[in-house]
């Protein structure tokens, strides 16, 4: 391949990239794997060589032992089912306004700024599923060997995502206009509800060559971040900044990390390599400044990945990994819904709304000022934990071609009391199940391809706006289809 092709392939797959909409929502909201290589083995890799130029976005050091080549393709990703079934009965007394939830005993009204009261708030009993389920993913990838130690190279990605839009379902709280229960349209009483992240990583990496069996890598990563989200306006009483907390427009954000790697030959046969990600510092979603921690900051966590390879005879290979996710990293991400209703914003809440202990409040209300209100310095966010996630991948070869299969499990980063925001985002998603092949198509082509199943799960909790009243569980399950084109030269 001469440059002038290579360069017109880079164009047009960095233009493709740039163009196409991201989401998917595997390990947490992070990819199962990179490539179409790695993904036939279920996204381990770490200590294998698959000679992808994707490679880098698990080890750069494993650029070392690739070839100069360019891989380019396109992942079809169909999370469906997704969505949520709500259980139980809401509060629904006839004629009930708010001081009938804010008094100690019948005709004795409290004073809201000693003991908490909390307006009634339920997502009404029904299964309502997501709208949009099916989405296109490219990706590409070059490696240069630079001389017969170090490598140059460019790879970009999808990395993470999540998409929901609830266009049915109804909410049940107070009446603005009434100070009576009502119900309202839409998943939290806004009509269409949802959220769309979208993150792309340009993973620009080199390697060093120790010696014929060891390599180190490093890579500076590059994210661009676009986040949406709708039918959350009845969530301001609880938000530092109202009209920056929902509304439908997208937002921008970018940031800066870095990536470093080892892999190497131990023994004949026998490969171990890990590899680091820095968390990734990203600028704030000016537009969702009232929704997410720290005045709309959503950075990306970091994770560290270990593993080992082993050959089987000639032609085989099985490959072992084990990532770690940091989500508490990420205090938009980690922090508990419980940071709104067990004091302090509840507390500045009770304050403005029942300053006379009247429903609708007489005048405006303040802004929310706790900081755990949503958008404060230690707001209230989705409640993810920590995951680690063990991958086994094994590759033949028969007929001319490479076989892959592959099978990963990760613990549930969504704890069951969570289940009530996470609605938006029901990455629950624990198993993956892989397949894939590469076939060669003359000396300096092949054709890479990747099936991903991951097991329907489930999550269920009580909703903690309604005391429990009722339970909301929250599904998803998923597959892929990737198909690579690489060019070797």
């Amino acid at each position: 391949m001469n440059l002038r092709i290579s360069k017109s392939l880079a164009a047009v797959a960095v233009s493709g990239l740039l163009a196409a909409p991201l989401a998917h929502a595997t390990n947490g909201y992070f990819m199962h794997g990179y490539g179409s290589k790695e993904k036939g083995m279920a996204g381990a890799g770490v200590a294998y060589t698959h000679n992808d130029a994707l490679a880098a976005a698990t080890n750069p050091a494993a650029m070392a032992f690739v070839d100069k080549r360019v891989d380019i393709g396109l992942q079809i990703f169909a999370p469906s089912p997704r969505g949520y079934t709500v259980t139980g009965n809401p509060p629904a007394p006839a004629g009930t306004t708010l001081d009938f939830f804010c008094q100690t005993g019948p005709g004795n009204p409290i004073d809201a700024s000693s003991v908490p009261c909390q307006p009634p708030f339920s997502v009404n009993p029904g299964t309502v599923e997501s709208e949009n389920d099916m989405f296109l993913i490219p990706h590409f990838g070059y490696n240069h060997p630079l001389n017969d130690k170090t490598t140059v190279g460019i790879a970009i990605y999808g990395n993470g995502g999540m998409n929901t839009e609830y266009a049915t379902g109804s909410a049940r709280t107070l009446s603005p206009a009434t100070g009576a229960l009502a119900d309202f349209p839409g998943t939290f009483g806004f009509g269409t509800a949802g959220v769309n992240l979208e993150q792309m990583f340009f993973n620009f990496n080199s390697s060093y060559k120790l010696n014929p069996r060891h390599a180190l890598g490093g890579s500076l990563i590059l994210v661009g971040s676009r986040f949406r989200a709708q039918g959350l306006e009845q969530f301001s009483g609880f938000s530092t900044d109202p009209t920056n907390l929902s509304g439908n427009v997208n937002s921008l954000a970018w940031g800066f990390g870095a990536k470093v790697g080892y892999q190497g030959e131990v023994a004949k046969g026998v490969r171990v390599g890990v590899s680091y990600q820095s968390k990734i510092s990203m600028g704030e979603f000016d537009e969702y400044k009232g929704l997410f921690a720290e005045s709309g900051d959503f950075d990306i966590p970091s994770t560290y990945t270990l593993g080992a390879s082993f050959d089987v005879g000639k032609s085989a290979v099985i490959v072992a990994d084990y990532q770690r996710i940091n989500y508490t990293d990420v205090t938009s991400l980690s922090n508990p819904v419980s940071k709104l209703t067990g004091g302090g914003c509840l507390d500045s809440l009770n304050g403005a709304i029942l300053r006379d202990n009247t429903f609708p409040p007489t005048g405006p209300l303040p802004l929310a000022t706790g900081s755990t209100c949503l958008g404060g310095p230690d707001g209230a966010g989705f409640g993810w934990e920590d995951i680690g996630i063990i991958k086994l991948g094994f590759q033949f070869t028969a007929a001319n071609i490479d076989w892959r299969v592959g099978y990963s499990h990760s613990d549930q980063p969504i704890p069951e009391s969570e289940t009530l925001f996470n609605i938006l985002a029901p990455a629950v998603i624990q198993d993956h199940v892989t397949g894939g092949l590469t076939w060669p198509i003359g000396k300096s082509q092949e054709l890479n391809l990747a099936l991903m199943y991951a097991l329907e799960e489930t999550v269920k909790g009580p909703n903690p706006f309604d005391g429990g009243a009722t339970t909301v569980e929250i599904e998803m399950s998923q597959w892929d289809l990737q198909a690579g084109w690489a060019w070797k030269f």
